[in-house]
């Protein structure tokens, strides 16, 4: 959506093609704290509804589809969903991430049925039962928080001997009553008949297992960056990260990313915002390299 914000306010017709709905992985965050100029924090659809009523103010545009190619010409790109093509001078990929799974037997039998990858989602499903939380960052212990206000008992699952989640965030959830930490796990199977009874754990040190008693269990284990549709079109590392240089450039010329999709050290929010803008000031120069060729 910056980027589209940028774009826009730089002259240039500009056109999002969203999957889903526009603001990714922020719309569904309960609470941002970090996000300057929020000293009390704002809600993730909120802020999402403000940068976005922002950029159609500048003359965005909008259409719902998935991107499943884009193909180059000269000096021209074709960008293929299912339905449409559209033609572009330049192309800022902006795609995200999608939940990583745990791979175990049965997870995606109950995916959606007690299984989920989103507290501020389901957590209201979980009122005074015990739900179990798998991951140590950010993103899994500040959910289990949330999980707090709903679940009887929120029971953290990590891999490592200590957590990976900001020091902040850390105090708050050790200091809360209502979560436990099982150190050294990993998941081994889903215990369940006609819905989630609970989670075998594995610990990595002594190979001993335990069972955890829980209605609901919740993955918060990293991300997939969602680069499958790109085919070799651009460089990507291992993890299928686009590579891209200090302007947000990647392998092809006049083609940009930002965004959690990029190889970074830090997904945030506000970097994001940053490597957006980023992005549409050197797509509109690429632009305007173009005119009079």
């Amino acid at each position: 959506m910056t980027a589209g914000l940028y774009a826009c306010r730089g002259m240039m017709k500009t056109l999002l093609i969203e999957k889903v709905s526009p603001g990714g992985l922020i719309a569904l965050t309960e609470r941002v704290e970090n996000y300057p100029g929020f000293p009390d924090g704002v809600g993730g659809y909120e802020l999402t509804e403000r940068i976005l009523k922002q950029a159609k103010k500048f003359g965005l545009e909008i259409v719902n589809g998935e991107v499943n190619q884009i193909t180059s010409g000269q000096n021209a790109f074709t960008i293929r969903t299912v339905s449409k093509e559209y033609q572009a001078l330049a192309v800022i990929i902006a795609t995200g991430t999608k939940a990583r799974k745990l791979g175990i037997p049965d997870e995606d039998k109950f995916i959606g049925r007690g299984i989920s990858h989103c507290a501020t989602c389901d957590a209201p499903f979980f009122k005074n039962k015990e739900v179990i939380v798998v991951g140590g960052g950010d993103t899994a212990v500040e959910e289990g928080m949330f999980l707090t206000k709903f679940a009887r008992k929120v029971s953290i699952v990590h891999r490592r001997d200590k957590l990976r989640a900001q020091a902040i965030i850390q105090q708050r959830a050790f200091a809360n009553p209502k979560m436990q930490f099982f150190w050294n796990s990993v998941p081994q199977n889903i215990i369940a008949k006609d819905r989630i009874e609970g989670l075998k754990v594995k610990n990595t040190i002594t190979g001993a297992l335990t069972e955890i008693k829980a209605d609901g269990i919740f993955l918060f284990i990293g991300y997939n960056p969602n680069t499958s549709f790109l085919n070799g079109f651009i460089h990507l590392d291992d993890a299928g990260c686009i590579i891209v240089d200090s302007e947000m450039k990647t392998s092809r010329s006049g083609v940009y990313a930002c965004g959690d999709v990029i190889k970074k050290s830090l997904r945030q929010l506000v970097n994001a915002c940053g490597e957006g803008a980023t992005a549409a000031f050197n797509a509109q120069k690429h632009i305007e390299d173009l005119r009079g060729k």
